[in-house]
């Protein structure tokens, strides 16, 4: 008996152990770190400031616009998976006291970098890391946050803090590091060589893996192709309204885009619309952002990538009872995927109604919203709405701009 009450005393001593550990984990705080010390100036250049509000507009402004101040001033991250629990994205205005207003270019690019702020909390997983960030894009992204765009003009707002789940935690002690800063420059892909541009681009700038592979606490950021399921989709991802969409596979086997022209995926990805027609549904936004020739680079990358056989069901939305015809095709084209059930949801589409009051202009915005405001994150629907839901449409959306923004 006595091997037996041994056995029993360490299976006990062992189970103390892990309750303690646990209990430790869940009531302390995500783990803090020494900050880093780099000694770097922006020169802030109209040049590099276009090229920073581009790389922005890819990475940064739909974590953190605030669309009831129209600025980067953070939000609650309605669209994070729930396994992390509840996100809320930081202040990143010019402001003083609550913003970035008074970080230095290095404490910058250090955070973007390794994820470590300069009082060294680590942000976790809902914050893009840029470890392989061409050394000028990330200048060009300091610029742009330097800038007096409208985006980034001093907002005194302090977001309420971001309520990590037990298993971030745990994942931020045992996976979850803050990144290395390089060791060494870090060039831009040769221009005349495709496929190390869609490289770049899928692994670094635009960072396609992080949603397209199969598990975001399995990805790799410093080497993405060894990420789990490398853009082989499968991820859980909740849209605006809770609803679980699962990332699409973007390999080349027949279950991900290998039907797929060059033409279709640049479509696709710069539109937002497939080539079934069926427009593509949040979180999955198009990237007007990118050039053409971009688009073609990241395609002629994707076809080198290995295949991975993984069918994902696509996300349908649900008939919804009514009468009115124009919400019928409002949920019927998932506007409400993005705009909500009000018209405020990841984007705002109240202020629609008020830039375009001729139901006329507004259509011609629905149909080409690119022709009419260069770089917004809209499908191009013409061609995807039938022509007699256009009018009904519009008179519904009217509807949404009746409360304030």
């Amino acid at each position: 008996m006595k091997p037996l009450r041994m056995i029993l005393v360490g299976v006990g001593t062992l189970s103390a152990l892990a309750g303690g550990v646990a209990l430790y984990i869940q009531l302390d705080s995500i783990p803090r770190y020494e900050p880093g010390r780099i000694r770097m100036k922006v020169g802030v250049t109209p040049e590099r400031v276009a090229r920073g509000r581009r790389s922005a507009m890819m990475l940064c402004v739909a974590c953190h616009l605030d669309n009831a101040t129209g600025a980067l001033s953070g939000r609650r991250m309605e669209d994070l998976p729930p396994q992390f629990g509840v996100a809320v994205s930081a202040n990143i205005t010019q402001d003083d006291a609550t913003g970035i207003g008074s970080w230095t270019d290095g404490e910058i690019a250090y955070l973007l970098r390794t994820g470590v702020a300069r009082d060294g909390r680590y942000t976790p997983p809902w914050m893009i890391k840029l470890p392989t960030l061409a050394d000028e894009d990330l200048k060009d992204i300091i610029a742009f946050l330097r800038s007096d765009d409208p985006l980034l003009r001093p907002v005194k707002a302090r977001p309420a803090p971001s309520q990590p789940s037990f298993f971030t935690k745990f994942l931020c002690r045992v996976a979850f590091k803050p990144l290395p800063w390089p060791e060494k420059p870090i060039p831009q892909p040769d221009p005349r060589d495709p496929v190390a541009v869609g490289l770049y681009l899928v692994n670094s700038h635009a960072q396609c893996f992080g949603c397209h592979s199969r598990d975001f606490a399995k990805n790799d950021d410093l080497h993405p192709e060894r990420s789990a399921g490398y853009l082989g989709g499968g991820n859980p991802m909740p849209d605006m309204l809770g609803r679980t969409i699962v990332t699409s596979n973007i390999t080349f086997d027949e279950t991900g885009i290998g039907g797929w022209s060059e033409d279709e995926f640049v479509r696709a990805l710069r539109h937002g619309v497939r080539p079934d027609n069926a427009v593509l549904v949040y979180p999955m936004v198009p990237y007007p952002e990118l050039s053409d020739a971009e688009a073609r680079a990241i395609y002629a990358y994707l076809r080198t990538v290995p295949k991975i056989k993984n069918r994902v069901a696509r996300a349908l939305t649900p008939a919804v009872a009514t009468t009115d015809a124009g919400k019928a095709a409002y949920y019927r084209y998932s506007c409400h995927t993005c705009h909500g059930d009000t018209g405020l949801g990841a984007f705002d589409l109240r202020q629609g109604p008020r830039n375009y009051p001729d139901d006329a202009e507004l259509i011609a915005y629905i149909r080409n919203p690119e022709r009419l405001k260069p770089g917004v994150k809209m499908p191009t629907w013409d061609g995807v709405i039938a022509e007699e839901d256009y009018a009904p449409l519009a008179a519904y959306v009217r509807t949404l701009g009746t409360s304030p923004p």
